[in-house]
């Protein structure tokens, strides 16, 4: 079977979309090898490996392989990270399954670094008590285990993958999604497209390119939270949005990363007259949790007296072979980080939040299950430990294939069918001017520091923003920028990557998830905006 972009027209196609999974990523093609031979249908709007954030992680996957590491100690310092938000059976659970996953990869041809003896070579990252990451060269994990999975899915006759369609929103009976419409980018706003399906796995990723200072792919907008959300699914902690803390700050969209390996191994973090200021603010450093070190890093830029990463003593010249993403991504802007400290800015890199699910991945919405970033599964709490996120990917992906197995023993044949609309591209606004104001908007709003005062105003303009707005992918986006903007207004004091310069400290009452539905989000936002907008009249009047 071909896998080649749009192998065939859609309108004609009659085979089996038993089960559609949105998304090419790392959860995505996972959990489509682990359906395998069960006919699966991918969509993704990019190329498999090329729009998914998966494929630039530099860590690796956490997982307790070491003789003198435990799962105990893995989920320990997953709470601690959590900042008492994370669900422990759920933490207990993924830690359980790490090892079984990792050997899953393997079997499916990634190459995790080895020592002259064969075993796995392990590294230590961040708020990791011991070296617990597994890695491929260095800083190429997510590149090499894509790769991996890209070549499995190609050899896999049950897979089927369509290239170059978004989802734009999903179609329902009561509670249950019975189909995905989706738009084929190369046919403009007219060539939509109804798939009827007995199961849908969103596996679409992050919200990152929501804001302006990003280390995502441009795909991660949000999409899938924004569709899931305005199809009535429950949505968990959005407010909890993790920050980067070194993405390289050469102007480049999205911004490249330093990997948190290079701090593991004793890089140092440094203002322009080369103080080690992070030691002022924790006694843990460069290492401290990622919340702590991108406000550290804010606030130096901020002030005026800039952040740089110094890997001059830690790595040296060593740097292409140890580390040749973070390498080559520097000197193609200029900075030879052997003899040059490098100049970082945080970044959106991951959310914690997203569409609420249990432990098996499913989501408040029968025949709707949900993986990877674009879920919220409990497991990271306020702020994802270093290097979970590609395990929580495989150990969802995994659990949903085995339920969907289990659930829907029989597979049907459906059709496409033509859900053309009568929009054309002539006379709307120019959609990529407004996904611009909104990602500013998010990055002053919305970012890294919080007020009430500023998230009022964010939802006043988000709400100017989608007056105008017509494109359901845009739609999707601003959906999901609402749904932080209010769970951050929502939730009054400061906790792991949430931090509200009006309410500094966290309140013991407030340590427990919370959850919202998009009608709640609006009625939420009418009234923060109605606030905004008598504040200003007052404003005006003085």
């Amino acid at each position: 079977m071909s896998l080649s972009p749009h192998p065939f027209p859609p309108q004609s196609w009659a085979g089996i979309d038993d089960v559609v999974i949105v998304g090419g990523g790392l959860a995505g093609l996972f959990c489509a090898l682990k359906l395998a031979p069960r006919p699966v249908t991918i969509i993704t709007a990019a190329p498999i490996g090329e729009g998914s954030s998966s494929g630039w992680a530099q860590g690796g996957i956490a997982a307790a392989m070491d003789p003198g590491d435990t799962v105990e100690n893995h989920v320990a310092d997953t709470i601690a990270a959590g900042a008492g938000l994370v669900e422990g059976a759920i933490a207990r659970g993924m830690a359980e399954e790490a090892a079984a996953r990792i050997h899953d990869l393997l079997s499916y041809g990634v190459p995790f670094d080895r020592d002259l003896e064969g075993r796995l070579t392990l590294s230590r990252e961040a708020a990791h008590s011991h070296r617990r990451v597994v890695r491929v060269g260095g800083d190429s994990a997510g590149a090499a285990i894509m790769q991996a999975l890209i070549r499995a899915v190609r050899e896999t006759s049950s897979i089927r993958v369509l290239e170059g369609f978004v989802a734009e929103s999903l179609k329902a009976e009561g509670s249950y999604v019975t189909g995905l419409i989706a738009r084929d980018r190369r046919g403009g706003l007219s060539a939509r497209m109804l798939l009827p399906t007995r199961a849908i796995v969103l596996a679409s990723g992050g919200i990152g390119h929501l804001y302006s200072v990003t280390t995502n792919p441009q795909e991660a907008r949000g999409e899938g939270l924004g569709m899931a959300a305005r199809a009535g699914a429950l949505v968990a902690d959005a407010e909890f949005v993790q920050f980067h803390p070194t993405a390289v700050d050469v102007g480049r969209d999205p911004a490249p990363l330093a990997t948190e390996a290079l701090r593991g191994e004793g890089a140092a973090i440094v203002d322009r007259n080369g103080h080690r200021f992070m030691f002022d603010i924790h006694e843990a450093g460069e290492l401290a949790p990622r919340d702590i070190v991108a406000r550290g890093v804010h606030q130096a830029r901020h002030s005026g007296r800039g952040a740089f990463l110094d890997c001059r003593e830690a790595v040296g010249a060593e740097f292409p072979e140890r580390f040749p993403t973070v390498f080559a991504a520097c000197m193609e802007a200029g900075i030879d980080p052997r003899v040059t400290p490098i100049p970082i800015a945080p970044a959106a890199h991951y959310h914690m939040g997203g569409i609420h699910v249990d432990g098996l991945g499913r989501s408040s919405l029968d025949g709707l299950w949900a993986c990877g970033e674009v879920s919220s599964t409990g497991a990271h709490g306020a702020n994802r430990l270093a290097s979970n996120s590609l395990l929580e990917a495989v150990v969802f992906a995994a659990r949903i294939a085995e339920d969907v197995q289990g659930l829907l023993p029989n597979h049907r044949m459906v059709r496409w069918s033509d859900e053309s609309t009568a929009d054309t591209a002539a006379g709307l606004p120019n959609e990529d001017a407004l996904l611009e104001r909104l990602r500013r908007l998010m990055d002053a709003a919305v970012g890294v520091v919080r007020s009430r005062e500023g998230l009022e105003a964010a939802l006043a303009e988000m709400d100017a923003i989608r007056a105008t707005a017509r494109q359901p992918s845009l739609l999707n986006s601003l959906t999901a920028a609402k749904l932080i903007a209010v769970a951050a207004l929502r939730r009054e004091e400061s906790r792991g990557a949430h931090f509200r310069s009006d309410f500094p400290h966290p309140q013991p009452e407030e340590a427990h998830r919370r959850f919202l539905t998009l009608a709640k989000a609006d009625a939420i936002a009418k009234g923060a905006i109605a606030a905004f907008q008598e504040t200003s009249r007052h404003a005006d009047l003085a």
